[in-house]
C-alpha cells in the first residue's frame, strides 16, 4: 500500500513537471495558446535598439504587451482579417524588411572593418584638414563700391566689428562681428582663402574680394596649426562611416547584378 502510494506521488510530480517545463518557454497562455517568453526578449531587443533599454522592472509591463497583442491577434484571426489581400500584403513586406535587415546586418559581421583600414581613411583626414587654421573675420556687402567705401571707413578708424554687425549680408557670421571662427583654408571658396592665408595676423585684406556670395572685406586675427582629434576619438565614426560605404556598395552591386525584366 505504501509502495503504491509512493508509486502515485512520483507519478503526480513527473506530471506536474511538464506544464510547469512549458510555462518556463512561454510568457503566458491566451485562451489556451501558448505566448512564448522569447516574444518578450525579441520586444526588449528592439526598445533597447531604439534607445530605452529594459530594467528588470519593466518585465511585467512586457509580459502584459505581449499578453495584450495575443488577445487582440486572436480576436483579429476570429474576425477572419488575416485571410485580406491587405494583411497578406504588409505582412510580405514586413517579413521582406525582417531579412533584409538580417542580410546586411550578416554583411557588417563577416565584412569587418580592419584597423589598417581605419588608420588610412584617418591619414587622408589628416592630409586633408592638416596645416595651419585661421581664425578669420569678414564682411559681405553686395558691391564693390560698398566694400571700398567699408574699407576707407575702416582705415580712418571705424571698428571692423560693428561694421560687420551693421553691414555684412553673412547673417551668421555678421550678427558676431563677422567671426568666422577656426577653421582650415579648405572650408572656404577658392578666392577667399587664397587671399585669407596671404595675410598674417592682424592683417586686412588691402582690396575687396569678390567670391560667388559677393564683395568680402577680411581679417585674420589669428593663426594656428590645425588642432585636429586623435585616431581613438574619431575611430568609432570612421568605423561607422566606412562601413556605411561597403554596405552600399554591397547594395549596389547586388542590385546591378540582379536580372530585372
Amino acid at each position: 500500500m505504501k509502495k503504491q502510494i509512493l508509486q502515485a506521488v512520483a507519478a503526480a510530480a513527473l506530471l506536474g513537471a511538464i506544464p510547469m517545463a512549458a510555462l518556463a518557454q512561454n510568457a503566458a497562455i491566451v485562451n489556451g495558446k501558448p505566448v512564448p517568453k522569447a516574444r518578450m526578449d525579441v520586444l526588449a531587443q528592439q526598445l533597447a535598439a531604439a534607445g530605452r533599454p529594459v530594467t528588470p522592472e519593466m518585465q511585467g509591463q512586457l509580459r502584459e504587451e505581449i499578453v495584450a497583442r495575443e488577445v487582440f491577434m486572436q480576436e483579429a484571426q476570429k474576425q477572419g482579417l488575416d485571410a485580406t489581400e491587405d494583411y497578406k500584403n504588409q505582412l510580405e513586406l514586413a517579413r521582406q524588411a525582417i531579412l533584409i535587415r538580417a542580410l546586411f546586418e550578416n554583411y557588417r559581421k563577416t565584412n569587418p572593418v580592419a584597423d589598417a583600414d581605419v588608420k588610412a581613411e584617418y591619414d587622408k583626414f589628416v592630409a586633408a584638414n592638416g596645416g595651419k587654421e585661421y581664425k578669420a573675420r569678414h564682411i559681405l556687402v553686395e558691391t564693390e563700391d560698398q566694400a571700398k567705401k567699408i574699407m576707407a571707413d575702416l582705415k580712418k578708424g571705424a571698428k571692423f566689428e560693428d561694421i560687420a554687425k551693421k553691414q555684412s549680408k553673412d547673417p551668421g557670421s555678421g550678427a558676431n562681428g563677422g567671426d568666422l571662427d577656426w577653421a582650415n583654408p579648405a572650408s572656404f571658396v577658392p578666392e577667399f582663402s587664397e587671399a585669407m592665408i596671404k595675410l598674417k595676423k592682424g592683417e586686412t585684406t588691402p582690396a575687396p574680394i569678390k567670391t560667388q556670395f559677393g564683395w568680402h572685406i577680411i581679417r585674420v586675427d589669428d593663426i594656428r596649426q590645425a588642432q585636429l582629434p586623435k585616431l581613438e576619438e574619431v575611430k568609432p565614426q570612421i568605423t561607422q562611416q566606412l562601413q556605411q560605404q561597403r554596405l552600399q556598395k554591397y547594395q549596389e552591386d547586388l542590385r546591378a547584378k540582379a536580372k530585372v525584366e
